[in-house]
């Protein structure tokens, strides 16, 4: 029987308005032990930033980061799928589009965050992916 991503997925959303800052943002991640981000305005969806986007968008280029926000940080194109579809989807859509996180939408409202980690770990636990997605990373 084919597995759905609602199995999988991440219910346990961190959401942020556009105009917050990376600093802020980097914080809630550390606080929270999460690397992905959502970024909404107003109940609509404007973006996706992970810990990844936070370096290589805001720190790499130097200067302060002061007066950096994370709309200038976050994907801004997404990638959903729904949480009845088959994870099999997600896999392919994740490979198409190179992400390693997609949002999880059902009837326009964001209920989730499926990511690479998760599938390694619902597809093979005992995969060296998996095993390094349901470690303990404080340890």
């Amino acid at each position: 029987m084919a597995q759905l991503v609602r199995e999988i997925m991440t219910s346990d959303i961190t959401m942020v308005e556009p105009q917050t800052s990376v600093v802020e943002v980097a914080r809630l991640m550390r606080e929270q032990d999460i690397g992905a981000v959502v970024v909404a305005e107003n109940g609509r969806l404007r973006g996706l930033v992970t810990d990844r986007d936070l370096v290589v968008r805001a720190l790499a280029d130097g200067g302060s980061v002061d007066d950096r926000t994370v709309y200038s940080a976050c994907s801004a194109e997404l990638v959903s799928v729904a949480p009845d579809d088959d994870v099999d989807r997600a896999v392919y859509l994740m490979g198409a589009r190179a992400v390693r996180r997609m949002l999880v939408v059902e009837d326009g409202r964001l209920v989730g965050i499926v990511s690479l980690g998760d599938v390694a770990v619902a597809r093979d636990a005992d995969s060296a992916l998996g095993d390094i997605s349901a470690a303990d990373p404080n340890h």
